[in-house]
């Protein structure tokens, strides 16, 4: 939050004098009778013209500073083009740090959300100018300010305000959206539709999200225009009828008398005929109506405040013109004014009152207020004080918190006009204590105990169980439980959760998992008070039963347990609390084929416990230790993807044959009978405990005596693998591969007991079942968040010191970690952040709220080193990043594929067939499509290559190219129908779906269809294992033909690999993905047997894209006859799987420079054409994940400091890999989430080092990498190498200087010497003549001759 004190606006000078200033005021007069006069400077409101945001913000900023000690002037957040989201909060001595006014309703006005709307913009400064000059002067309004936290946002949309045009009563030249084009009344998470806004392009809309979390706002107002009504919940219904659905929230009297209120003040709204011009005939009975039934809003405002904050809200329709000139706004103020202060004073009506705790008597914050009957309750603030508004009338009203005992106070009267006060004091559980009562003043009955007319509330410490006992409730309050105790068959059973699901809408909704080998659906029921979409820090719990067919007390337990949920959600505070604070999913049945065999009266048989398959199916998923050979089931596949997909932290597998709770491990590494400890062994038995001490027979340990003589559990429960080995356990699994810890319950001994015995089990086991789902909220949860803007991060990691077991955040960065009680240190960290660790101390009574926000290891949104030059981003650019991270997260890419479902007829194509396909894309689509021809088979078959893109043929260096082919063996053509069923999904969306025209624009495809088609016209449908058709013409694998090197080929490359190497060679593509058949694997490179893989960690993420977006193949199990089992997330390395030499996704990585996978669409190499459909389905999501990825990893430009951009640099990935530069010095690489090095060399050029963060679900990086000319030479900087040659040229010419001075001397002394021996001759004949020639030869040349001397001057001076 901006406070005011931060605009640059107010300066430090005029802070102080204000401050003196006030302080002068204080001490003259008492402030409940001050009034200030406007000044010359700051005129009074006129009433005849609109604020535009620059004088909005001086106008709010100037009535804050004239009345500090009853205004604060701050900001929630910002719009999309950066202005303040002002909020004037007025009440009498307002806090300084904006906390809470204990005592103080907290009330709300919102204007201005569509942007073009005007009129309550205005309006809303002119009531804050009213209760601000009014106050001291004015009671009414000075009642106002004593007693309410008032706020006032007079403009949720300022971005679309300055957009809008003054007279334009119909909207139509725009400003209703904001600046991301966004509507804000749609944009809100709604409960049937769920969350389907990008954040990043609500700016607003979070800020108000955020705002109305915080302040646990009573009532507030939505101010809109376009006509003349009060709009009361719920905006929209479940079916999203157009018009005429009348949506009926749980206080709809309510609303319709708070509705009421407005319209009955307003003139001209009370006659219901707003005659607006736009639609002359439209009427509102009394000026009211339901939003659903007006027409129905998905995503609104209003309802999101009643379903998510403590807030009821209403809409008004203030003018039938929404921008009406100025000149009207006096007579809307006239209109208005009365009506909004009418409005205002209604937060004062019904109950009010303070939660505390016992004997300390500090407050409670959180504490459910439960109204019997109504069901939708509120919650304390951070005071312990609450506002319940209700219509006259008589009310039983309980204080629910966990680890306290609930307290309710019967008939609670109320009555017109102020709210009645009735606190509460809670007791924690477990603790004897009296204390009295403090009802109202009308002293209702305080319900605590069994005497209802006792005055003072006496809980003791329950027996036996302890804590975990049933709280106290007055007489003929007690839960309602079931009344029917049957066994369901499966049709009886769809027609239960069928009508329970329409019985109670608002806290139900039921789905199928999946389907079981006789197509029974896999039903789940979800309990919640939004029970469709997963709420931001409400844990996700689930219950299964029945997937041993013939042990069924688990089946009818859960039945029961709807049943006992939904009738006492409302009335019983247990129950309530777990519905509103846990998302409850309960499948009935996981092996509804089984049961169906079962027989009544089964004690310990096996008819009906594997599924139709005859497969036990707790034996049926992955094992840590061991390889599970028989086939996944399709009940087993829809459960695991089904636990995939939410956040679940806390499960239980409902069984029979024993009385037991066995928890993880079930099996150890040698297959043996003994414990075999998890990390979190701790937390498993307190959670087992949980259950079995709600039930005593477990409890005790001795079960099933007369069946299992001398087994024994301690306080009921066990370790899996101590009890015996189970691999292939369900238990095990959801632990290793998901946040969520799973126990199996064991309820009865007998399998398949009678129906008379089941009320017994469900009295046995009711409490427990509940306890169970309690321990959910136990251990830490919170959110891990960026430090820059606050959004949740995805995917990160929470670890706890000395635990070896981690948790991950779920899409919008919440998470749960269950500990048992205890101090722990423990660490959140995600891709691209710094990990930020702290402590936590766990205790048994409620969840530790632990927060996390983690700073980007680099300050910029790109995570682009700030040393190097910034690039620049316009907002196109900015949009298409948004959309990539929408795809990447969530139900994006779900939407996207149910978005582009198309009408198609499936079957294989032939060489002829399929070549008229293509062209006839190109005919059809010819300003997206080129075809092309890469060359020829053997037998003169094109191999067509298939270019979409939005300017294709044209050159697009910055665009990532991908490549996308299939066929390289003949006999395995599925691969070919996807790529055209894909290519016809591309084309035919274009234009039609934005998301598929954004990637289109920003992509360049190639699809190559078929690389052999000479073995596909041998291949033969419906052949699963042949061989026919593998090979060429020439009875060549060709993907054993790719070698690059002349000296590893023994003969000619066949011509269709040829074909493909030149356009591997091309080396612009940032991807390939080939497609071929006969196992269900994504394999990575390399092929060759030994070949080391530097980029293993990338390769093997890219592998794992498609694999995760494939429903069968991340699971694991290829399913294949003859192959491997487990392959882990349904990923391997090629070589692992059939090593061999001449792989083209081996030559695409070694000479294209381009990582290329393999994907194998399934078992068999050429299914029957009817599976062709179904083919698609599983990968036609995976498909277009690649056309997302491939927008992820680095890219960016290399260019030289004039701007001249560098073609065939060479960029060096983590000291490995390689990629280059093309056309325009653009670059692209896919790299796997994390932290990377990347080098990039040129010659002539210094070396350059960058380091990029890559995210999984935001687009690539850009960079820019500006090269510095090399000044090296051998290494050495080049000015040292100056120098040095300088230097050494000048030591040569010195040298050079004194030999020829030496030698300049030497011969004069020649010269000389010669002289005097001439003029001595006789005095010295007689020694020459002692020696001879050569003596002579001698003694001259020792004379003369030094070691500069040439071999010149020592011949010339020999002959003298």
């Amino acid at each position: 939050m901006v406070d005011i004190s931060s605009h640059p606006r107010s300066t430090p000078k005029l802070r102080s004098s204000l401050f003196f200033a006030f302080l002068l005021v204080v001490s003259l007069v008492d402030a409940r009778t001050r009034t200030v006069a406007p000044s010359a400077e700051e005129p009074g409101e006129t009433y005849d013209r609109y604020y535009n945001y620059d004088a909005l913000t001086e106008r709010l900023q100037s009535l804050a500073r004239k009345y500090p000690h009853i205004a604060n002037l701050s900001s929630v957040g910002q719009s999309v083009e950066g202005r303040q989201l002002w909020v004037m909060r007025i009440t009498k001595d307002p806090p300084a740090d904006g906390g809470d006014a204990p005592g103080k309703p907290k009330f709300k006005y919102v204007g201005n959300m569509h942007g073009d709307e005007t009129v309550s913009r205005q309006v809303l400064v002119y009531v804050a100018e009213y209760l601000l000059t009014g106050y001291g002067a004015e009671p009414r309004a000075t009642e106002l300010v004593d007693t309410t936290d008032v706020y006032i946002m007079p403009s949720m949309n300022p971005d679309g305000f300055e957009k809008s045009v003054e007279g334009d009563c119909a909207g139509r030249h725009g400003g209703r959206n904001n600046a991301k084009n966004m509507d804000l009344n749609r944009s809100f998470p709604d409960q049937y539709s769920g969350t389907s806004a990008n954040p990043e392009t609500i700016p607003e809309v979070m800020a108000v999200i955020r705002w109305i979390q915080e302040k646990k706002f009573v009532l507030s107002g939505n101010l809109h225009g376009g006509t003349v009504v009060s709009s009361y919940p719920f905006d929209d219904s479940a079916i999203h009828e157009r018009q005429g659905r009348y949506s009926q929230a749980e206080d709809d009297g309510l609303f319709r008398y708070l509705a009421l209120v407005y319209a009955q003040n307003h003139p001209g709204m009370k006659t219901g005929e707003p005659n607006c011009p736009d639609a002359p005939n439209e009427t509102f009975k009394d000026g009211i109506t339901n939003g659903a039934q007006w027409y129905d809003v998905t995503g609104g405002m209003q309802d999101y405040n009643y379903l998510h904050g403590n807030c009821l809200e209403i809409t008004m329709e203030l003018s039938c013109c929404k921008y009406p000139p100025a000149s009207e706004l006096q007579k809307e103020w006239d209109l208005n004014r009365e009506s909004l202060l009418a409005f205002m004073e209604k937060v004062h009506i019904g109950v009010h009152g303070f939660v505390k705790k016992a004997i300390v008597g500090t407050a409670l914050a959180d504490v459910s207020i439960v109204v019997a009957s109504i069901r939708h309750n509120l919650t304390t603030g951070n005071t312990g004080d609450y506002y319940r508004l209700l219509l006259p009338g008589t009310y039983n009203i309980t204080a629910v918190a966990p680890g306290y005992i609930p307290m309710t106070v019967h008939g609670v009267l109320v009555e017109e006009g102020k709210a009645k006060e009735v606190n509460f004091t809670l007791t924690p559980e477990g603790i004897a204590v009296t204390t009295p009562a403090v009802p109202s003043t009308d002293s209702p009955t305080v319900a605590t105990t069994t005497d209802a007319t006792d005055s003072t509330q006496t809980r003791s410490a329950p027996e036996a169980a302890g804590d975990h006992s049933p709280p106290a409730l007055p007489p003929g309050r007690q839960p309602l439980q079931p009344q029917e105790f049957r066994h369901h068959s499966y049709a009886d059973m769809e027609l239960f959760l069928r009508k329970y699901s329409s019985e109670f809408p608002s806290i139900v909704h039921l789905y199928s998992a999946g389907r079981s080998v006789e197509d029974r659906e896999l039903y789940v029921m979800v309990i919640s008070d939004n029970p469709t979409v997963h709420e931001h820090g409400e844990p996700e719990f689930k219950y299964i039963a029945n997937m041993h067919g013939n042990e069924v007390v688990g089946r009818e337990l859960l039945l029961n347990l709807i049943e006992y949920l939904c009738r006492n959600y409302g009335s019983d505070p247990e129950v309530t609390r777990l519905v509103n604070n846990t998302r409850i999913h309960i499948m009935p049945s996981m092996n509804p084929d089984g049961y169906e065999v079962a027989t009544e009266g089964d004690a310990r048989g096996y008819k009906g416990r594997n599924n139709s398959n005859k497969l036990d199916l707790n034996r049926n998923f992955p094992d840590q230790f061991f390889t599970i050979r028989e086939p996944r089931q399709p009940e087993t596949i829809a459960v695991m993807n089904w636990v995939k997909s939410i956040p679940f932290a806390l499960s239980a597998n409902l069984h029979g044959g024993s009385l037991v709770v066995n928890y993880p491990y079930d099996d150890d590494k040698d297959g043996l009978s003994e414990y075999s400890r998890s990390p979190d062994d701790s937390v498993f038995k307190q959670v087992s405990r949980a259950y079995s001490r709600e039930n005593p027979l477990m409890h005790n340990g001795h079960p099933c005596a007369d069946m299992y003589r001398g087994e024994y559990f301690q306080d009921g429960i066990t370790n899996g693998a101590n009890w015996y080995n189970v691999p292939g356990g369900m238990q095990d699994w959801n632990y290793l591969n998901t946040n969520c810890f799973e126990v199996t319950i064991e309820l009865s001994c007998v399998k398949y007991p009678m129906s008379k015995e089941l009320p017994k089990y469900w009295e046995q086991n009711r409490r427990a079942l509940l306890q169970f789902i309690q321990q959910v909220h136990g251990g830490v949860k919170g959110t891990v968040s960026d430090f820059r803007d606050g959004t949740g991060i995805p995917n990160a990691t929470i670890s706890v010191e000395e635990i070896d077991h981690n948790v991950t955040t779920a899409q919008t960065g919440d998470y749960w970690r269950l500990l048992v009680p205890g101090t722990y240190s423990i660490t959140a960290s995600a891709h691209g952040y710094k990990p930020v660790r702290t402590y936590a101390t766990v205790s048994k009574d409620h969840v530790e709220m632990v927060d996390f926000k983690l700073t980007r290891l680099h300050s910029d949104p790109h995570g682009q080193s700030p040393n190097g030059p910034q690039p620049t981003q316009n907002p196109s650019e900015k949009a298409f990043q948004s959309l990539i991270k929408d795809l990447s997260l969530g139900q994006g890419l779900e939407q996207l594929v149910s978005s582009t479902a198309a009408e198609s007829s499936f079957r294989y194509r032939r060489y002829k067939e399929l070549s008229s396909f293509v062209r006839g894309l190109t005919l059809n689509f010819p300003k997206i499509t080129a075809l092309h021809s890469l060359g020829q088979s053997v037998e003169f078959r094109t191999i067509w290559a298939l270019e979409i893109s939005n300017r294709p043929g044209e050159p697009e260096p910055s665009e990532p190219k991908i490549r996308l082919v299939a066929g390289i063996h003949g006999n395995a053509p599925v691969g070919t129908e996807l790529l055209l069923e894909f290519a016809a999904l591309l084309c035919i969306n274009y234009g039609k779906n934005p998301v598929i025209t954004r990637l289109i624009n920003e992509t360049r495809i190639i699809i190559v269809p078929s690389i052999n088609p000479d073995g596909r016209e041998q291949a033969v449908e419906k052949q699963c294992t042949s061989s026919q058709g593998l090979t060429n013409a020439h009875s060549k694998d060709l993907d054993t033909d790719f070698f690059g090197n002349a000296s590893q080929r023994v003969v000619e490359a066949q011509p269709e690999t040829r074909a493909m190497m030149d356009l591997i060679l091309d080396r612009s593509y940032s991807l390939s993905v080939a497609l071929d058949g006969g196992s269900l694997v994504a394999t990575y490179p390399y092929d060759k047997p030994v070949q080391p893989v530097e980029n293993e960690g990338t390769l093997k993420y890219l592998a794992s894209v498609y694999s995760n977006n494939h429903p069968k193949m991340h699971l694991g199990d290829t399913g294949c006859t003859g192959q491997m089992g487990n392959i882990p997330d349904g990923v391997m390395r090629a070589a692992e799987r059939q090593s061999h030499m001449g792989s083209m996704k081996d030559f695409s990585m070694d000479f294209g420079h381009c990582p290329e996978i393999t994907v194998y669409s399934g078992c068999c190499l050429f299914p029957p054409a009817e599976q062709l459909p179904a083919l698609w389905a599983e990968n036609k999501k995976a498909l277009l994940s690649m056309l997302v990825e491939v927008h992820k990893g680095v890219r960016g430009v290399v260019r030289d400091k004039s701007g001249k951009p560098i073609v065939g640099a060479i960029i060096v990935l983590n000291g490995g890999v390689s990629v280059f530069s093309g056309e325009g010095g653009y670059f692209h690489a896919l790299l796997a989430p994390g932290n990377h090095n990347i080098e990039a060399v040129a010659d002539g050029y210094q070396q350059q080092r960058q380091e990029v963060v890559v995210s999984s679900y935001e687009a690539a990086s850009f960079i820019v990498i500006e090269f510095d000319m090399d000044n090296s030479i051998f290494g050495l900087p080049r000015e040292f190498v100056v120098a040095s040659a300088a230097a050494s040229m000048t030591a040569l010419v010195v040298t050079a200087c004194i030999i020829w001075c030496v030698c300049a001397v030497k011969s004069n002394r020649h010269k000389d010497g010669f002289h005097r021996l001439r003029q001595n001759r006789e005095d010295y004949d007689d020694e020459i003549r002692l020696t001879s020639m050569g003596s002579k030869k001698s003694l001259l040349a020792n004379e003369f001759k030094d070691e500069s001397e040439s071999d010149e001057e020592t011949l010339y001076a020999n002959k003298i």
